[in-house]
């Protein structure tokens, strides 16, 4: 009977660590990314191409391409996601981009962070 209660203890704390592990994981950088201030950009020079940034963030780490035409952001690809990418999410947020032209727009409700994880991304092609 000793040796099913320690199994059962062993499996308990194992579970209570792995727990406490992914909570850790999903709750690290989000009170910094939701405090990121994202400044806007001027592309009025910017010659015609595609532009590659990234942004590094744990979980909120992305890689994205920004193709400008005629100065003017024409169409954002992501090359690299983030961990738990919802396409509604990135499609309204490029798409309110490419409308305001410019990366002073609001975030997505529901995914601040992620928002602005791309928004940082976009601005870092654009700034390079």
């Amino acid at each position: 009977m000793k040796g099913i209660f320690k199994i059962i203890i062993a499996i308990l704390c194992a579970f209570i660590l792995v727990f406490a592990s992914g909570i850790f994981y999903l709750s690290r950088g989000l009170r910094e990314g939701k405090n990121i201030e994202v400044n806007g950009i001027d592309i009025s020079d910017m010659n015609d191409g595609i532009y590659s940034g990234k942004y590094n963030a744990g979980r909120w780490s992305n890689q994205l391409n920004v193709t400008v035409r005629d100065n003017k952001i024409t169409k954002i690809n992501i090359e690299d996601d983030v961990t738990f990418a919802k396409s509604d999410v990135s499609n309204e947020l490029f798409n309110k981009v490419i409308e305001a032209q410019n990366t002073k727009v609001d975030a997505i409700s529901q995914a601040t962070v992620t928002s602005k994880a791309y928004l940082m991304s976009i601005k870092n092609a654009l700034n390079n």
